[in-house]
């Protein structure tokens, strides 16, 4: 069957958050020299896919209508000149970006290979190869506490299982505490309830630290209120990681003096993440491999890329708890 020359896509006809969506067609991309055309097979929601706010969208998208998704599956459709890495019918999960042709919430579009990961279903290899976040020998962060805010997120539960492969240890998480079974199996050591005062939070963690130092943190909701937590638990000199750019309270600007916080840009994408994330992905497949990564639980939308208006809705009505939400843009009407 050959390659169609029209797709459809899920797309902004205006910028959110006064914009309205809607399925359009546009026609499928052409790979150039180190790209393959990818057929999606799965497209993953994120909260930036409602969040994003109008001005921001056309900055880094320049034009409208604006198609969205940056997490996908699929399989290679088209091979670019010089891909040596992907063949045509390879099954590959990738990450996108917020470009045309570059998105996920489509029916095909252009991916990079050094950003795309064969997965596997076997299990077969008993040694895990380290992760790239050490160089040779025994993680430096071994024995080392962590605190991860909002674990059953999607962003959390793979802090978690990163948390698990660099070797900390306790690994503190707060989340609804139905996920226990799910975040205990991913790693974590102790879930607390996210629901607790900050004050209450706090207390807890220092339970589970039995007065050792909690030196990193990831926060991977940034709320003004699980960003106070985490400044309050960390010990003098220590380090957070934020997903949102949220203010510091003036209580908690003196609470964090000292301390390293960062913002972290999660896409590949970013020039300054691409050698970074180049390396990961190419440990990618050992890690699905072995078990060490494990996908998130997923919520299948009805109705392809029509699904993913409504999927967007619940998310952010917080009616989304410790699952994945997909479309699968080949079953669009």
């Amino acid at each position: 069957m050959s390659t169609p020359t029209i797709q459809k896509t899920f797309h902004f006809t205006e910028a959110p958050p006064q914009g309205n969506f809607s399925i359009a067609e546009r026609p499928v991309p052409t790979p150039g020299d180190g790209e393959v055309l990818v057929r999606v097979e799965a497209a993953a929601l994120n909260p930036a896919d409602w969040k994003i706010t109008g001005p921001e969208l056309i900055h880094v998208m320049g034009v409208l209508p604006l198609p969205l998704g940056t997490d996908g599956a699929g399989v290679v459709e088209v091979v670019g000149s010089g891909v040596t890495t992907l063949s045509k019918g390879d099954r590959v999960v990738f990450q996108g970006w917020f470009a045309p042709d570059k998105t996920t919430f489509q029916q095909y579009t252009i991916v990079n290979p050094a950003f795309a990961a064969k997965p596997v279903l076997s299990r077969v290899h008993e040694l895990a190869q380290p992760p790239p976040f050490w160089g040779a020998g025994p993680s430096p962060s071994a024995g080392t506490p962590t605190l991860i805010l909002g674990g059953a997120s999607s962003v959390g539960q793979f802090a978690i299982q990163a948390a698990k492969l660099a070797g900390h240890s306790p690994i503190i998480t707060t989340a609804s505490l139905r996920n226990t079974s799910l975040l205990t199996s991913l790693g974590a050591t102790h879930v607390l309830d996210r629901s607790l005062s900050v004050d209450a939070l706090v207390a807890a963690i220092e339970g589970a630290l039995r007065g050792t130092p909690l030196l990193y943190a990831y926060d991977a909701i940034t709320y003004a209120d699980t960003q106070s937590v985490a400044v309050r638990a960390l010990a003098p000199g220590g380090k957070l990681v934020t997903v949102n750019p949220v203010p510091l309270s003036e209580e908690d600007k003196k609470a964090a003096e000292g301390m390293t916080i960062v913002f972290a840009q999660g896409n590949v994408h970013v020039p300054f993440h691409s050698a970074f994330g180049a390396e990961v992905f190419a440990q990618l497949s050992g890690w699905l491999e072995k078990g060490d990564i494990k996908p998130n639980p997923v919520g299948i939308l009805t109705k392809g890329l029509a699904g993913i208006q409504d999927g967007l809705k619940r998310m952010e009505e917080n009616k989304v708890s410790a699952v994945k939400l997909i479309a699968r843009p080949q079953e669009t009407p």
